[in-house]
């Protein structure tokens, strides 16, 4: 199958006063020196013209759906309406905008899973904007598993898969305190989190056989007991599960130096037992082009490994390098995916 031969990706709106619209913008108006992924963008049409116009850029914004996004692609951007119910200004939020912000996931999802579109690709939230709404999840990646429950009406767990150019990693817990962590960690979320990551990476990344790097949790991987009992107790029957299921993994190994280029060429992913110890290695290699795909969803989903960044929004200097990174990873999975 061809690349033609794909609906388009839907990309989703984000916080209308983020950067969402301007890296948008800037990739469409770039799309044939880049060979951008067709996308349908799901959000405020007036949101787009406004910063266009804030950007200098020369856009045309016309209305579209899944079926005649990818023919419009080439002369305007596509867009699907979820319209805001204030005007957006760059880097002021506003929650009355948050049904907007979801309703353009909703929509995002329920295509893709429809095959109207083959990927959702996010922009960034805000999440405490939309907790002023009521937004009942710790993130997007909280709110993609309700969806997709609601979907299929099977539980999903969510796996946060940063995926850079020289490292993937995975968070085993995600958006909880540090001072949480020892409590949540338990040998069956780390077995459950390895075995959906090392599926999609055969599934959807292609891997023949993933090899999984486990980290430990406490310095030097608890010492043997003297810098906590946790890597012992926990994580390394854990990864003898895994050895047992028939999967590559190794560890506890001290995470300290699970990163340097030697330690990384042994593995394709690192499991890591929190968020700052996968995310800081993640970012530090490649903070611009690093992409956050959710795995253990019954639909392929992006997102730029970044945030709203209010402050740059609208100034004309927002760098679109991990939407674009995020799009195209987007397309690839969903070839393979056809295609395997």
């Amino acid at each position: 199958m061809t690349t033609t031969q794909l609906p388009p990706l839907a990309l989703t709106m984000g916080d209308p006063a983020g950067i969402g619209p301007d890296i948008t913008l800037a990739l469409w108006s770039a799309r044939h020196s880049l060979s951008l992924p067709s996308f349908l963008f799901i959000g405020d049409a007036e949101v787009l013209r406004a910063r266009a116009a804030v950007l200098s850029l020369d856009v045309t914004v016309v209305p579209a759906t899944p079926e005649t996004a990818a023919d419009i692609f080439a002369d305007a951007l596509p867009v699907l309406a979820s319209d805001c119910a204030v005007p957006a200004a760059p880097g002021v939020p506003d929650s009355r905008n948050a049904a907007a912000i979801t309703g353009a996931i909703e929509t995002a999802v329920a295509l893709t899973m429809a095959g109207r579109t083959a990927a959702v690709v996010t922009n960034p939230i805000a999440k405490a904007v939309l907790y002023d709404a009521g937004f009942g999840f710790p993130g997007h990646t909280e709110f993609l598993a309700d969806l997709a429950e609601k979907a299929t009406g099977r539980a999903a767990l969510p796996v946060m898969l940063l995926a850079g150019p020289k490292l993937r990693a995975v968070p085993v817990t995600i958006h909880i305190p540090l001072k949480d962590v020892p409590g949540a960690l338990t040998e069956d979320l780390i077995v459950e989190t390895a075995t959906i990551t090392e599926r999609d990476l055969r599934e959807r990344f292609g891997i023949a056989r993933p090899r999984l790097a486990i980290a430990g949790l406490n310095p030097h991987a608890g010492e043997g007991g003297a810098l906590g009992l946790e890597d012992d107790a926990i994580v390394r029957p854990a990864v003898e599960r895994l050895k047992a299921a028939g999967i590559a993994a190794i560890g506890p190994l001290p995470a300290d130096t699970m990163f340097h280029d030697a330690a990384r060429a042994t593995y394709d992913v690192a499991l890591c037992m929190y968020h700052d110890q996968a995310l800081i290695p993640a970012k530090a290699l490649g903070f611009d082009d690093s992409v956050n795909a959710t795995l253990g969803l019954p639909f392929i989903r992006t997102s730029p490994d970044h945030g709203t960044a209010f402050a740059i929004a609208g100034k004309g200097i927002a760098r679109p390098d991990s939407l674009l990174a995020a799009l195209r990873l987007a397309q690839e999975l969903a070839l393979h995916e056809r295609t395997a």
